[in-house]
């Protein structure tokens, strides 16, 4: 039996909520990867911060994809949205725009539920 309408609509927009999460999540730690526990490394000689935030950004990444898997999987995504969300996982702060754009897509959804 599939789900009505409604109920599938539902569902895309809670794991939209979950992409989005997923997408503020990593773009976060790589910008704080990046822009503090790189340098803090290499100016101040603190290796610990890369230490600490490198795998705590490498959990966000893999949360990050298996999101992207399971948002696209199934679905009537368009092959360069998937290509952006990809890309937009290795650009520092894109994460952000990402979420924004993510954002769009749940208040479209939610205005054809209403």
């Amino acid at each position: 039996m599939t789900p009505s309408p409604d109920i599938q609509h539902s569902e895309d927009i809670r794991q939209l909520r979950r992409m989005r999460l997923a997408s503020i999540l990593e773009a976060t730690t790589l910008a704080l990867l990046i822009f503090v526990a790189v340098p803090m490394k290499h100016i101040f000689g603190i290796s610990l911060a890369t230490s600490i935030m490198g795998p705590i950004h490498g959990l966000a990444f893999l949360y990050y994809i298996w999101m992207l898997i399971q948002t696209v999987t199934g679905s009537q995504w368009p092959r360069s949205t998937v290509a952006r969300m990809v890309l937009f996982a290795f650009i520092p702060l894109a994460g952000f725009v990402n979420e924004r754009l993510l954002w769009r897509e749940e208040q479209r959804l939610s205005a054809r539920t209403a």
